[in-house]
């Protein structure tokens, strides 16, 4: 960072500021009449010898002295705007940003069952498009604890709550299926993310759900979960993916291969609008790529970590070599003017 400061004087008493601004000014007039001066005064014959004739004078050739005197001028014109500019007091300074914020603990609870294979959301699967935009979520936080949770028949951590990103999206990576067996247990998902942000020292707590089924599995019951994360400030934001209607979902069969069959869509809206509704969150419904991306973007933005930025400047002063440098100049120019440039008279 870089700045004139100006300078400060003291008067009777009173301290009085000089701002850079007014020293920059008078300064560049003064060097503007120097060099008006000096144009004007080249017109003008300032010689004190009268001649006859000047014709002699104006054949000689001029000695590399006289050709290189106007070099004073330059001189005294530069050393005083050098001076100007360190009356000015220009600094440097090194900026300093203190960061604090309050972050906001989030867990991600992903359904890994076999319905996810869907692929309503072509050319990819609801797994694989769901992955994609849960990472682009997690790139556009900060200073905020991001958990994932997987579940299917069971629920377990596939990573605890962390601040390292890039090891969140290496768990998030492999994430397949087959990692459970095939079910929807909505509740214990809930569960076990409740869990991991019981002892949490966070302010915020928030839990997004995402799933396309309906709670088949487990032993504890989505609505009585969300009344257990209701009481411990569990913010829960649940998504149900997938199209209306009748989705393509792949089966492999021994006999011909892979081949398609459609099947329903069963999204139990009402279950996970009463979860949303009842810990304060919200029910979004994506019927496609575009609006899952949609809604990620838009729990982002309700989510937003409060930060506050403290800044500290240190300046260090750049008008001494200015000083020096202008003050070298106006001695140069007066040795070499009473020696090397001298003219008579």
């Amino acid at each position: 960072m870089f700045r004139f400061a100006g300078f400060h004087i003291t008067l009777f008493d009173y301290e009085i500021s000089v701002p850079a601004l007014a020293i920059f000014a008078v300064f560049l007039a003064i060097v503007i009449l120097m060099v008006l001066y000096r144009l004007k005064k080249g017109r003008v014959y300032a010689a004190t010898i009268k001649y006859s004739d000047l014709k002699i004078v104006k054949r000689s050739a001029k000695t590399g002295r006289a050709k290189w005197r106007g070099i004073l001028t330059v001189m005294r014109i530069v050393a005083v705007a050098l001076l100007a500019v360190a009356l000015a007091r220009p600094q440097a300074g090194t900026e300093n940003r203190e960061v604090t914020s309050e972050g906001i603990d989030i867990m991600l609870a992903l359904d890994v069952s076999g319905s996810m294979k869907a692929e309503d959301f072509k050319p990819e699967n609801r797994l694989y498009v769901a992955k994609e935009e849960i990472k682009k979520f997690v790139n556009k936080r900060y200073s905020d604890r991001i958990g994932l949770v997987v579940f299917s028949q069971s629920s377990f951590t596939q990573c605890p709550l962390t601040l390292d990103y890039g090891v969140l999206l290496t768990f998030l990576d492999q994430v397949k299926f087959g990692m459970i067996q095939d079910g929807t247990a909505i509740g214990m998902a809930l569960a076990n993310c409740i869990n991991r942000l019981r002892e949490s020292p966070s302010k915020s707590k928030v839990i997004v759900l995402l799933t396309d089924g309906v709670n088949n599995a487990g032993q504890i019951d989505p609505l009585t979960a969300a009344g257990i994360a209701k009481t411990m400030n569990v913010k829960i934001y649940t998504i149900g993916v997938g199209k209306p209607g009748n989705a393509m979902y792949p089966i492999e069969d021994p006999i011909f291969g892979k081949r398609y069959v459609y099947l329903p869509n069963e999204i139990d809206e009402a279950s996970l609008r009463q979860i949303a509704d009842k810990t304060g969150g919200k029910y979004f419904r994506a019927r496609s790529v575009e609006e899952l991306e949609q809604i990620y973007n838009e729990i982002d933005l309700l989510e937003k970590t409060e930060i506050k930025v403290n800044e500290y400047v240190q300046y260090r002063e750049l008008f001494p070599p200015l000083v020096y440098a202008g003050l070298l100049l106006l001695i140069l120019e007066i040795f070499l003017g009473q020696t090397v440039f001298r003219k008579i008279p």
